[in-house]
């Protein structure tokens, strides 16, 4: 779930985005100040706009606004009141996190690829990786699905050459940390980090 709102920009609307669909089967329908963006085909809802979102006293700051339980439970206050009966769930636990490289393989597909299992303390992710430094044994940072990268990337669940990913092994440079190295590769952290703790710049 990301949330965007810049009155000078685009005006008095907050921008609800909650999975990314196919443009071409994009549709909306309008009850009251809100407009529900649903998979035409799926019926998947995409996202809300909320129009006039200052006429109901909602605090929200400017640009990336926080997503919280808070914000969820006005949100769906603001639906309700507008007609609509679908409530947002949103799943606000660490999408950055450490975690541990169990086994590496090499892909099936492709040469520069990897096939890695990666604990990431409350369950284990197939991640395919291009690092050339990634092995087995490692503790790496995981950009879990839905985790946002600082380049604005939403991490989602993919098939890379056949083979289903669910997540991405990041580098300093990726996580746009200070100082961070040039050279490709994923950032190995000191043993001292526990397995699943989020990873905070």
């Amino acid at each position: 779930m990301n949330v965007f709102y810049n009155r000078d920009g685009i005006g008095d609307v907050l921008l609800v985005s909650l999975k990314p669909i196919d443009p071409e089967k994009r549709t909306f329908e309008r009850k009251g100040d809100v407009v529900r963006i649903f998979d035409e085909t799926t019926n998947e809802t995409a996202g809300y706009n909320i129009f006039n979102i200052s006429q109901y006293d909602a605090v929200i700051g400017t640009g990336t606004v926080e997503a919280n339980d808070e914000l969820v439970g006005v949100i769906n206050d603001l639906l309700v009141k507008n007609g609509f009966t679908e409530k947002i769930e949103a799943d606000f636990s660490p999408k950055f996190v450490v975690g541990y490289v169990k086994e590496k393989q090499k892909h099936p597909n492709a040469d520069k690829l990897s096939v890695c299992q990666v604990d990431v303390g409350t369950e284990v992710l197939q991640i395919v990786c291009g690092a050339p430094n990634v092995e087995a044994g490692q503790k790496v940072v995981v950009a879990k699905i839905g985790a946002v990268m600082p380049s604005g990337l939403v991490i989602k669940e993919a098939e890379l050459r056949g083979v289903p990913s669910y997540g991405m092994v990041c580098s300093a440079r990726e996580l746009q940390l200070p100082n961070a190295s040039q050279e490709k590769g994923i950032l190995v952290l000191p043993d001292e980090y526990e397995v699943g703790q989020p990873f905070i710049k």
